[in-house]
């Protein structure tokens, strides 16, 4: 049976495909230490899951608006108005199932077949993925550990041309750990003035930066869309909630793609996302200070074994370290280390040319079991000398 090209076009995510031969390790009785996923190890906060089980218990369980309930979108806007300054109206908000589902139905909106998206190298790895799917072309612009794996405009500025629909950016980055300064994101900011390529901002990390406040593209641009959720802040990964914000003049037709295909978003996880926002503050930052902890841990313990951390993270919660020393094919190179150390991490291969040699460890698990997991990883090493 033969496949539409856009389906051949995709390439496995190599994140999930360490995860689930993990799983498969640990159905056969392996204990296996989790560094492949970007998934919080702890529950969102009771305030969530009182609002979720209050809102099933009200019969909240039917279709919304497709732009999703109105106190969310209110909710969402006031949390861009006191944390960053930025107005934006309800209506130019879409509630979606996760960010994922916001950016398909974004690509398809804006790129017709053979236009073009930048995006850094290396990149999340599911960027290229979404862009191809809508027929684009992802178009590189490397950075690397040497240079921070900063992200410059007058590089992505080089590699703009006629049919460059979009800039992606994504601050703090997956799977870099890096935030953009404020001077790199208005100087991306002034690519898409008049009447230049929009950009595209992944937000989800926000709520997760270690030193200094976020900044949203929102505050140097109207011409962007902006992705964010509460999958990663919250600790709400498997709940599927987040949501894009538009321009005026660009809202209805997204609107218009997300009720042909989704309908409308889980009213009930709604109603958590409206407690998220209003009522679980103090528990967000909690959180963010523990991932802070475990990020100095994690740091230090690569470091230790010898791993290439030329360039500390400070924001998300991911260390890209360079294990070119130990081989050139990280996914050998990640089997290995799962097989015979069992521990799961996620090779660089995943995310870019630029981060092959490298390993993506997570460090959303706990204190105890990233100890226990540069442990193993020592003995591997050892053993492997």
């Amino acid at each position: 049976m033969s496949f539409a090209r856009r389906i051949r076009e995709i390439e496995p995510f190599l994140a999930v495909e360490m995860g689930e031969r993990a799983q498969a390790l640990e159905r056969a009785g392996v204990d296996v230490v989790h560094f492949e996923f970007g998934e919080p190890d702890f529950e969102a906060p009771a305030v969530i899951r009182e609002a979720l089980e209050k809102a099933i218990k009200d019969g909240h369980t039917r279709y919304t608006h497709s732009l999703g309930i109105l106190p969310l979108r209110e909710a969402i806007a006031e949390h861009y108005l006191t944390t960053y300054g930025v107005t934006v109206s309800p209506d130019q908000i879409l509630v979606t199932a996760g960010t994922s589902p916001a950016m398909l139905l974004l690509f398809g909106h804006l790129l017709d077949p053979g236009d073009e998206v930048v995006l850094s190298d290396p990149y999340y790895a599911c960027y290229p993925n979404f862009i191809r799917y809508a027929e684009g072309v992802p178009v590189y612009v490397g950075v690397t550990e040497e240079d921070g794996f900063q992200y410059r405009p007058e590089a992505i500025r080089e590699n703009m041309g006629p049919r460059t629909k979009a800039i992606l950016v994504n601050s703090p980055a997956n799977p870099t750990g890096t935030v953009l300064s404020t001077e790199r994101m208005a100087g991306i900011a002034e690519l898409a003035s008049a009447g230049g390529p929009f950009v595209v901002s992944d937000e989800i990390y926000h709520g997760l930066s270690y030193q200094g406040r976020d900044r949203t593209i929102l505050e140097f641009t109207e011409r962007a869309f902006v992705l964010n959720g509460f999958s990663k802040a919250y600790a709400m990964t498997g709940w599927r909630l987040g949501w894009v914000i538009a321009p005026r003049e660009q809202i209805r037709a997204l609107q218009m793609l997300y009720g042909n295909f989704f309908i409308s978003t889980n009213e009930f996880v709604q109603w958590a996302g409206v407690a998220a926002l209003r009522e679980a503050g103090e528990e967000r930052l909690r959180f963010r200070a523990m991932f802070d902890e475990r990020r100095r841990a994690m740091l230090a313990g690569l470091r230790a074994l010898g791993l290439g951390v030329g360039c500390e993270p400070t924001g998300a919660f991911y260390v890209l370290a360079n294990a070119r020393h130990l081989a050139q094919d990280s996914v050998r190179l990640a089997n290995e280390i799962l097989d015979r150390a069992h521990v799961a991490v996620t090779p660089g291969a995943a995310f870019g040319a630029n981060a092959e040699g490298y390993l993506r460890f997570s460090y959303a698990s706990s204190l105890e079991r990233i100890g226990e997991g540069l442990d193993r990883l020592a003995r591997f090493l050892a053993a492997r000398r």
